[in-house]
């Protein structure tokens, strides 16, 4: 259910230029004043608001506001801010003000006064599908507005718009005609073009427009007589509308077949629901005729080869079948020659509008006939035993189409079509949501299935017998409920539908006494699952379960004071910069309720999972210090002129005039003059009074609600100073909250600070504590180390191998200079120890003669003795290194 976050905004409130969008113009309160006690208007349905994005077209009067709800919100809160940073004392710039001349038009960008050529009050104002055309519908005429761009309505401008105006059946739809209950835009037609307008007397009529064709809106293309239709046998008869003057006369069938409203499925739904209309009368019989389409019209992709796989599939049931009826045979053979027309049809491409895909667009089949039959009036199945059918009044009706269902249409096929998740959701059967007067709602499903029919042609020979009478289609009434108290219930009331933006499975339901939010989604979905899905438990069980089970949602979402003006059908909005909100009006004051918008809104809507989810996700609601209430608006009692100076003008000015230039006598002129001014007089302090009770009862509500929020406040502020611990006791002493405030940052430095010093500690602790891994330089560095002082001082495995390598190491080197050098020392000392004995002693033996110069032995002593210092040094110098390099 939707949770309300607050009510109008001050965007939408007087003085801000919002609000002129729903104020009541001057002209329709000098009328009023002028006339205060004049011919009530005729009940019907007031649908004064329309929307095409974030803009906003109301009816007030005979006129017609338009108005940016984005841009006028921007544009006051732009201007709130601008005026509540400088100083509170500041004289307002005639640049910067939003003062409004209704005379002029408009003086304020984002909102305009667009003029219409009607004669009487705006009763209904009903968008097409493309957004290009608006239908403006008063009691019994209906005109068609070209709507323009946004760039020409947002242009700043001093005289009221004035855009292309239509009117559609100037000879047809005229005060001498019966009323206009229902003006419908058909959801196949071509670019949204097409319009069905339905009459109380039972007349449908499908109009085609083209604004480059005149004759386009003087003429329906189709125009059916339901009343001539219902009593049709064959398909030969005429049953278009009368062109004279209609009937006064009392009939049975005026009596019966007095259409209260009319309702369409929607384009996306699956089976022949986009082509049935659904016909409310009064009286509380329900009528579907199917298929009900224009001469051109464009399906969805999937619509017809669902359609073809349906009707084949019926065809060759019924000819399987040998107990089958010649009804149901001559019926499956209409749908085939009728699918057969539009297969021999090669559809013409239509470019899209605002840069959509192109459309296909066929033409109306004409056999087995361009009227279909007209079904009903359908009787209701478990209906309460306590409702008597002659007290229920319709007043409007609401169609939900059956899910469209492409798992057979797909099967065996590569490539499957695009469709949305809405679509796909949902219940596989109709569901007709049924209004009355004392705002009972009645919901029946079409459990069989409104399919298409024709009457039988005529009888070639009058010896055969005609066919039999038709069955009664019956709906199954699921459930029944009262949106309304007694007390509440007004007879001349209007109640209405209104679909929501959320779900198709949810809408809203607009009554004098207020708005109220239903949901279907909390037993659709489980239906769906028994009727597609098989269980182990019994048929009686699961069925007793879900009559027991959770029903429609349903909630009084705004409530308004009893004798105040009609609310207008309610206008569901979800835009990224305005919110979720529902938009309705009075005659003079808009209704505005905000809804919270959940993170879970991404979720497709409608979809099985989502809904029965979403309710064990959900949080529990927080509590506020606050809850949000309606704007009051004053009684228009004390805002209306007194009656009293007109009629006193008319008593100076008319045949009792003679009666104020003489004195006053007990006579039946003067008993007649006081009896109408008491008359005046009684009915304006009764206002009055009412008015004044209404102000003060509020006053002292107020009171009540203000000491409420006080004792709120209170609470929460004691529960954040116990949470902050600011609770001191009774016999502390009082310390100022400068005092606390600097004695928490002084805290929280220094916690910052010993956070800190901690911080650093870890590090330094942590790099101690952590080897770090090698990186690939500092592993290539290592092992070149490595192999040097392998090649230097040698390894234990180079020692042991046995193997000679081809180039000696330097290590092996250096030792064979070492045993070299001890080799040549002792040499040298041996032939210093032979020449000193020479010396001495002679020779026994005559002994070779050495003849080595003595300057040549110490030169080659010398170079010896260089090369093992050279040696030695070199040796020491790499040992040195390589100890460096290890200690490192």
């Amino acid at each position: 259910m939707p949770r309300i976050k607050s009510f109008a905004p001050s965007w939408l409130n007087e003085p801000s230029p919002g609000h002129k969008l729903f104020a009541q113009s001057s002209d329709d309160a000098r009328i009023s004043a002028a006339n205060p006690y004049g011919k009530k208007p005729k009940p019907g349905p007031r649908r004064t608001i329309a929307r095409r994005g974030t803009e906003v077209f109301v009816a007030v009067g005979k006129q017609i506001r338009w108005g940016d709800l984005a841009y006028l919100k921007e544009t006051w809160e732009t201007k709130h801010a601008r005026s509540g940073s400088g100083s509170r004392i500041k004289r307002e710039s005639p640049e910067d003000s939003f003062a409004y001349d209704e005379s002029a038009g408009n003086g304020t960008e984002g909102y305009r006064t667009i003029k219409t050529p009607v004669a009487d009050d705006i009763r209904q104002l009903v968008m097409s599908p493309n957004q290009g055309l608006l239908a403006v519908l008063t009691s019994h005429t209906v005109h068609i507005c070209i709507l323009p761009d946004s760039s020409h309505l947002h242009a700043r401008d001093t005289t009221p718009f004035k855009p292309k105006f239509w009117t559609l059946g100037p000879t047809t739809h005229v005060t001498s005609r019966s009323a206009v209950v229902s003006a419908l835009w058909h959801p196949l037609g071509v670019n949204g073009a097409a319009l069905v307008t339905v009459t109380e007397d039972a007349v449908v009529r499908v109009w085609e427009l083209t604004t480059t064709d005149r004759w386009t809106f003087d003429s329906a293309t189709l125009a059916v007589d339901l009343k001539r239709l219902a009593d049709g046998t064959s398909l030969d008869q005429d049953f278009s509308a009368s062109v004279s003057a209609t009937n006064k006369g009392f009939s049975p069938d005026a009596f019966d077949m007095e259409v209260a409203a009319a309702c369409f499925p929607a384009r996306g739904s699956g089976g022949w629901s986009p082509m049935t209309l659904w016909v409310a009368m009064a009286g509380g019989d329900v009528y579907a005729l199917c298929p009900l389409l224009p001469q051109r019209w464009a399906p969805p992709p999937t619509l017809i080869p669902s359609l073809s796989v349906s009707i084949v599939a019926g065809v060759a049931a019924t000819e399987d079948d040998p107990e089958a009826s010649p009804e149901s045979r001559l019926l499956a053979q209409q749908q085939l020659d009728w699918m057969s027309d539009l297969d021999n049809q090669e559809p013409r491409i239509v470019e899209g509008a605002h840069g959509e895909a192109p459309l296909e667009v066929y033409t109306r089949p004409t056999r087995p006939g361009v009227i279909p039959r007209l079904q009903g009036p359908f009787e209701f199945d478990l209906n309460p035993e306590d409702e008597q059918d002659d007290e229920v009044e319709l007043k409007d009706i609401y169609v939900i189409g059956e899910k469209a269902s492409m798992a057979d249409l797909m099967m065996g096929e590569e490539e499957e079509l695009e469709m949305d998740d809405d679509d796909e959701s949902g219940l596989s059967l109709t569901v007709i949501c049924l209004l009355s007067t004392s705002g009972q709602v009645k919901i029946c499903l079409d459990v069989e299935g409104v399919e298409a029919q024709w009457l039988p042609p005529r009888p070639k020979h009058r010896s055969r017998p005609l066919a039999a009478s038709h069955k009664t289609p019956t709906l199954l009434t699921f459930q029944t409920f009262d949106t309304l108290k007694p007390v509440e219930v007004m007879p001349e009331s209007w109640p209405m539908f209104s679909e929501d933006v959320t779900s198709r499975y949810s809408f809203y339901i607009t009554h004098p006494a207020g708005i109220t939010f239903v949901s279907l989604a909390p037993w659709v979905f489980r239906l769906e699952s028994e009727l597609q899905g098989v269980t182990e438990a019994g048929a009686e069980f699961r069925i007793d379960l879900l009559a027991k089970g959770q029903g429609s949602e349903r909630e009084r979402i705004y409530t308004q004071a009893r004798g105040q003006n009609t609310l207008a059908a309610a206008t569901a909005v979800m835009d990224s910069d305005l919110g979720h909100f529902v938009l309705s009006a009075t005659r003079n004051d808009p209704v505005v309720l905000f809804f919270d918008t959940p993170e879970l809104d991404i979720v497709p809507r409608g979809s099985p999972v989502a809904v029965p989810e979403q309710k064990q996700v959900d949080s529990p609601q927080q509590e506020v210090g606050w809850e949000p209430r309606p704007l009051f608006h004053a009684s228009e009692a004390l805002d209306h002129r007194s009656a009293l100076p007109v009629w006193i003008h008319h008593l100076k000015t008319g045949r009792r005039r003679p009666l104020f230039q003489q004195e006053m006598r007990l006579s039946m002129a003067t008993l007649e003059v006081f009896w109408e001014g008491h008359k005046v007089v009684s009915n304006e302090v009764d206002d009055i009074n009412n008015a004044v009770a209404e102000l003060f009862r509020k006053c002292q509500s107020l009171q009540v609600e203000l000491r409420e929020q006080i004792e709120k406040a209170n609470e929460a502020k004691k529960t954040i100073d116990r949470i902050t611990g600011e609770d001191s006791a009774d016999d502390e002493p009082p310390v100022s909250q400068d005092t606390l405030v600097r004695d928490r940052l002084r805290i929280a430095r220094e916690r910052q600070e010993e956070l800190a010093n901690r911080m650093e500690k870890l590090k330094r602790q942590l790099g101690r504590a952590t080897s770090r891994e090698l990186s690939d330089k500092e592993k290539a560095w290592a092992e070149e180390v490595r192999a040097l002082g392998n090649s230097i001082l040698g390894s234990e495995v180079d020692q042991t191998s046995s193997s000679t390598p081809k180039a000696k190491q330097p290590w092996k080197r250096f030792e064979e200079v070492k045993v070299l050098r001890d080799a040549l020392f002792s040499q040298a000392e041996q032939l210093q120890r032979a020449g000193e004995g020479a010396g001495n002693e002679t020779p026994a033996s005559p002994l070779p003669s050495l003849k080595i110069p003595a300057e040549v032995r110490r030169q080659k002593l010398a170079q010896v003795i260089g090369l093992l210092d050279r040696e030695t040094v070199l040796v020491d110098a790499v040992k040195s290194r390589i100890e460096r390099l290890s200690i490192g």
